[in-house]
């Protein structure tokens, strides 16, 4: 085992611990606990944004797929990183000006509608759920990759650290953790990465897809992990293949996975489809994600939270750069993975395997995991503030009036029902998963945002028919895909990635309703339409 990784994770753990103990000092009002009394500078609010915007599958996932299936899952982090030029064009300042507290808090003040606000606190519990299993789960991959340990055991320690953090400090003490923790995934990568590159250089640059195939680069044992077939020959599950170096890569049949020329291309067994489909969602679900929006309603006014999304955009753009390498290094060093399919795992692995179990191989394996674990830390810490905040103002109804109590009650409820079921959860791809709370967050909140903060005539009938209709046919897709069987054809595609025909059900259905009620529209509408667009400085 890595002498070196058990230090790494309890510092990252006490340090993450003792900023939050220090964040704690600032906390003192239930306003402190939800948006850290609106007093967050642009440039501690980008970084703390950032830092729990790049999840498991930000830190994890990318590289994994990257691994896998080549160029044409580029569109992950493309999307990823360009959904912040959306929000910064489109809902940012408004939504910042509208004194919301939550997305719930919001459609109050523009609809003043008690059923949009139940209907969209079960959204943000649902998406927050959904987005918080992963990291959970790709905490629990971490934890038995680089132990051998119990999965149950590193999604707990993630889940009872981030539900202390929160509960105690709230917004509030959670932005300087968040803040830390992007700079130090960001080391965690970059670090690593140069050194990754001078080893490739020193081995004669291999190819990434040579014409003979991939090869191992070194002696190889690999388990396999279900029953399948090896290069047409029929193996059994914990059956140990042994491979010497420079022996090609076998096709295992349960792993899906692209080798030679289609690992270089576009399109290959996937539709058109379900590629606008994935930029579709990334792109504009961005802009519906809670626990992202939350982090606007810190800001001091509006002008800051536009500042903030530019600034967030430079760091989430440089981040993904580098997931992206090590997936294309995946392919030369740890070729293995693409027969166990635990291709999440590549960046946890890749130090050791390009530089060898010496020293500077383990410190580095050791450098990457700790920045794993702040990717599940800053992401499941932003997500329950946000699920934790609706529980206490819709759920609990203390308001914002309610005691500190009431927040840490909150939290320890919005923190259960997901950490429960990550222990049943272990093998989900986890950018996937993590792309259909994109899909369902751009049917639901993207449109409620857009139409509420940019047309006057939308009514709270209109808003409530757009959000079932869009983001309940998302939500469906999302349980058929992840429980029920596996689909193929057309309905895959449509069912798998469903935000192509969703997000323009929601808008169509929105602005039908809108007009059908026309009388509906809000006696308000001049004021609060001038409240969100209007200029601070003129103090209207």
């Amino acid at each position: 085992m890595n002498p070196y990784l058990a230090p790494g994770l309890i510092v990252v753990i006490l340090v993450t611990v003792g900023i939050g103990v220090y964040g704690l000092r600032f906390a003192r009002t239930t306003s402190d606990f939800l948006v850290a009394s609106r007093s967050v500078s642009p440039a501690w609010n980008a970084a703390a944004i950032s830092g729990e915007y790049l999840s498991a599958a930000s830190f994890l996932g990318v590289a994994g797929l990257i691994l896998r299936y080549g160029v044409d899952v580029l569109w992950y982090p493309v999307g990823f990183a360009a959904g912040y030029l959306a929000l910064l064009l489109f809902v940012a300042a408004p939504l910042r000006r509208s004194g919301a507290f939550t997305l719930p808090d919001f459609c109050q003040v523009r609809l003043g509608s008690p059923t949009l606000r139940r209907l969209a606190s079960i959204f943000v519990v649902f998406i927050g759920c959904l987005y918080l299993v992963p990291q959970l789960q790709g905490a629990g991959l971490t934890f038995t990759t680089v132990t051998g340990g119990s999965y149950a055991w590193g999604a707990l320690l993630v889940g009872v650290v981030v539900t202390a953090n929160v509960a105690l400090g709230g917004m509030r003490a959670i932005t300087f953790v968040q803040a830390f923790q992007y700079w130090l995934k960001l080391t965690a990568l970059a670090v690593p990465m140069i050194f990754l590159a001078l080893q490739w250089q020193s081995d004669g640059r291999p190819l990434v897809t040579p014409e003979a195939g991939a090869t191992f680069p070194v002696a190889t044992s690999v388990v396999i992990e279900q029953d399948a077939t090896v290069d047409g020959v029929p193996v059994e599950k914990g059956q140990q293949l042994s491979f010497d170096a420079g022996d090609p890569v076998p096709a295992v049949s349960t792993v899906d996975a692209r080798f030679g020329v289609d690992w270089l291309l576009p399109g290959g067994d996937g539709s058109l489809f379900a590629t606008y489909s994935l930029i579709l969602a990334t792109f504009l679900g961005t802009m519906g994600l809670p626990h992202v929006l939350v982090r606007f309603y810190t800001n001091p006014d509006g002008a800051s939270a536009r500042r903030t999304t530019l600034v967030v955009l430079g760091l989430v753009g440089a981040f993904y750069l580098l997931p992206t390498l090590y997936g294309v290094l995946g392919r030369i060093y740890t070729p293995q993975l693409l027969m166990t399919g635990r291709t999440d795992a590549v960046v946890l692995l890749l130090p050791e395997a390009a530089l060898g179990g010496g020293h500077l191989g383990r410190l580095l394996g050791a450098l990457v995991t700790a920045g794993a674990l702040a990717a599940f830390l800053s992401t499941s810490s932003g997500l329950l503030t946000s699920v934790a905040g609706v529980v206490f103002t819709d759920v609990l109804r203390a308001g914002r009036s309610g005691s500190i109590r009431d927040f840490r009650l909150a939290t320890v409820l919005a923190a259960s029902v997901p950490v429960l079921l990550s222990l049943y959860v272990s093998n989900m791809d986890v950018s996937r998963v993590v792309g259909l709370a994109f899909a369902v967050a751009a049917s639901s909140f993207c449109p409620l945002l857009v139409l509420g903060i940019w047309w006057r005539r939308l009514t709270d009938v209109g808003a409530i028919a757009g959000v079932m209709a869009g983001g309940g046919a998302s939500m469906a897709a999302v349980l058929i895909t992840v429980l029920g069987p596996p689909l193929d054809g057309w309905l895959a595609d449509a069912i798998g990635q469903p935000a192509a025909w969703t997000v323009p059900l929601a808008f169509l259905v929105m602005i039908a309703g809108s007009l059908l009620t026309s009388r509906r529209v809000p006696r308000d509408i001049g004021a609060t339409m001038l409240r969100l667009h209007a200029p601070e400085s003129l103090r209207v």
